[in-house]
């Protein structure tokens, strides 16, 4: 006669599973001899086992293989911030309410960040128009990815008039990128590359020239030149370029890239000069690049008196994505760019405009090296 039959673990599980991490598991009814089909799994142990094998089971599909998937029960991932996190540290684990929308939003985000990539990819930060926030989105960018990926990243300022890159990542603007391009033939070894950058967490900053009474502007040959030297040590290079379309530096910037962020504004002239640097782009023979770019709406400035929406569904109709970047009072000061001091709205915006750069990363590494 069989023993008393407990609750089957798997309905408990579905039914109590999601609160508790690890909870104990009842014990199934074990009958006093073996059914038919207990008795022919039993002969096929014997067998195995006479054989030296080792028994498995054998799934309906032939498969024979066991791995973490099929054998652990599901469990509801740790939440890592809020009340969630409280209630499950305060209780040992034992009450677990899983993390919450806005958690589980960002842990994808973080995951299409973290896709891997083969070689380097290059990403032009650029606008045709002054003061939308070019640099800052180009400074907030690098810090994403590089202290969300595992691999080198490396943002470079190719602006041919004293850029502000270094001023406000690390403030170290005394070697710049014409010392590295005077050594270029002596540079060998990444100990050998990282005299020229200056760090800002894992990001390596690559200083322009910022002497304004300085006749040696960037050129296209130089950027390419240096281009060249980056890709074989970093794997994410990111471009600061300047404001003008039409500059040698650019030309060589544009030639380059795997990806292009072009960044404006949701005000009649932000947004229109966004537009006009696409209509440029493709009347110069940039036209995929520029239907593979992604637009940064940057939000210091905005007025109750612009359709936001309209401007919105103009650049989706023309690109691959537009990202919004709220206001934000840390971003608004010019200084040194902190991540941790962003408004949480302001950190998911540039996450969400990593995760839009990373997806490119399968698409266009056939013109990574």
């Amino acid at each position: 006669m069989a023993r008393q039959v407990e609750p089957d673990p798997e309905t408990w599980w579905q039914r109590y599973g999601h609160r508790l991490e690890g909870p104990p598991v009842p014990p199934r009814a074990v009958p006093d001899g073996p059914g038919p089909r207990s008795a022919q799994a039993h002969a096929e142990t014997g067998d195995a086992v006479g054989r030296g094998e080792m028994a498995t089971a054998r799934p309906s599909d032939g498969s024979t293989e066991l791995n973490e998937d099929s054998v652990l029960r599901p469990r509801a991932a740790r939440p890592r911030e809020g009340w969630r996190r409280l209630l499950y540290e305060v209780s040992g684990g034992r009450v677990n309410p899983g993390p919450s929308d806005a958690e589980e939003s960002r842990g994808a985000l973080l995951a299409r960040i973290r896709a891997p990539l083969a070689g380097a990819h290059r990403v032009a930060v650029t606008s045709i128009k002054g003061g939308v926030g070019k640099t800052t989105v180009a400074t907030c960018l690098g810090l994403t990815l590089a202290e969300n990926r595992g691999d080198r990243a490396v943002v470079l300022d190719a602006n041919p008039d004293a850029g502000t890159l270094a001023d406000r990542l690390t403030g170290d603007s005394r070697v710049t990128v014409r010392e590295l391009l005077d050594d270029l033939d002596k540079i060998t070894s990444w100990t050998d590359v990282s005299r020229y950058t200056s760090l800002a967490g894992r990001l390596q900053v690559l200083a322009s020239e910022q002497d304004p009474a300085s006749g040696d502007a960037f050129r296209k040959d130089e950027y390419e030149r240096v281009c060249a030297l980056l890709g074989r040590f970093f794997n994410i290079i990111i471009t600061d370029s300047g404001t003008g379309l039409v500059h040698s530096a650019m030309e060589g910037t544009l030639g380059q890239a795997d990806s292009l962020v072009v960044v404006g504004a949701p005000t009649v002239d932000g947004a229109s000069r966004a537009s006009k640097t696409l209509d440029w782009l493709v009347a110069h023979g940039h036209g995929e690049l520029a239907r593979d770019a992604i637009v940064v709406l940057s939000c210091d400035r905005s007025s109750s008196e612009v359709d936001g929406a309209r401007i919105r569904e103009h650049f989706r109709s023309r690109v691959r994505a537009v990202v919004e970047i709220p206001h934000d009072p840390h971003l608004a000061t010019g200084g040194r760019v902190d991540l941790s001091r962003l408004r949480p709205a302001t950190g998911n915006a540039f996450l969400e405009l990593g995760a839009q750069i990373a997806d490119a990363f399968d698409v266009r590494n056939g013109r990574s090296s």
